[in-house]
């Protein structure tokens, strides 16, 4: 009697067919990070700015003014909101005061407007487009900081 051993050619190639077609749809997958390491460094950027908001109203309390338009932050005086006129707002960095608190983040590209009504800060990474990008506005409610459009980030 006849005993089989091993694996015939055809049992073979099949058996790479099929790893060929598992690599082809499953490699995309693994190689396509750039996407959400781009979302990562926003929603990082957003918390520092979250961050400095949270720092400088504390120091705004500290100061126990409501009516302080300035803070120092590490020995640099940034600009605030005054608690008067701006109920729970007072002590968020001002458009210009945000540039202070928090400059430029490597990889970003920084744009404020500071103007009265329409003041905000927008940071957009590299390669990033309106809906991949933070927004901070100081007259912001709640939140100051906006990531992406109306809260989806899509990079």
């Amino acid at each position: 009697m006849h005993t089989q051993r091993g694996f015939t050619l055809i049992e073979l190639v099949v058996v790479i067919v099929i790893l060929g077609l598992l690599a082809a749809v499953a490699l995309p997958k693994f190689i396509d990070v750039t996407t959400d390491a781009r979302k990562a460094s926003v929603q990082g950027v957003a918390g520092g700015l979250r961050a400095a908001v949270a720092l400088a109203q504390s120091q705004y309390i500290v100061n126990g003014s409501k009516t302080a338009t300035t803070i120092l932050m590490s020995g640099t005086s940034v600009a605030v909101l005054p608690e008067t006129g701006n109920t729970g707002q007072g002590g968020r960095p001002t458009c210009a005061g945000m540039s202070v608190a928090m400059p430029n983040p490597d990889g970003f590209t920084v744009a404020a407007t500071c103007a009265a009504v329409t003041d905000a800060v927008t940071y957009t990474p590299q390669g990033g487009s309106s809906t991949c990008q933070v927004v901070y506005t100081p007259n912001g409610a709640p939140d100051p900081v906006i990531i992406g459009v109306a809260g989806v980030l899509t990079c």
